[in-house]
């Protein structure tokens, strides 16, 4: 488990944890509202199947107390780079502050890898104004790199220490 002590407005801790047998339908199940399946996959169930067909990404669940309330995957780029992707709240979690916790715990987690010090990055579509207001909020900076259709953002130094595992 990554957890950083973050909670959601409610007052749920967010964790993120391994998908395994006990939690794998709920996070397949996990879907965004109606007006976000331009940008993310209509249920967070193609993100794990590609982390099973993949070396490069890893799938973890995450949890606002002992409710699923989302997926996020990460991987680590060949030039050392860890990335976030795949990140996607279920509609009825949304606009608690659980994406946001999420991604702050992960960031952390990761940029504090192996001593730290490693850009954390994401993408996303241009015109998702709500994950562009999110990840600038965060400290994410454009790159001027494009992955696909998508805008590349950077971490350099995750807001907080790395998160207790």
């Amino acid at each position: 488990m990554i957890e950083s002590g973050l909670c959601d407005r409610a007052g749920r801790r967010v964790t993120l944890r391994p998908v395994d047998d006990g939690n794998w339908r709920a996070v397949a199940d996990v879907a965004p509202r109606d007006d976000q399946r331009a940008w993310v996959a209509a249920l967070a169930a193609r993100y794990l199947l590609l982390t099973t067909r993949s070396d490069v990404w890893t799938s973890l669940a995450v949890y606002a107390d002992e409710t699923v309330a989302g997926h996020v995957m990460w991987g680590v780029d060949d030039d050392g780079s860890r990335w976030i992707g795949g990140m996607v709240i279920d509609a009825a979690q949304q606009d608690r502050g659980v994406g946001r916790a999420a991604v702050r715990t992960l960031a952390g987690w990761l940029g504090g890898q192996d001593g730290g010090g490693h850009p954390v990055r994401l993408s996303y579509h241009p015109d998702n104004a709500q994950a562009a207001r999110l990840y600038t909020s965060l400290g994410f900076v454009p790159t001027g790199a494009m992955e696909d259709d998508e805008l590349v953002v950077e971490l350099i130094a995750p807001a907080q220490g790395p998160p207790r595992a």
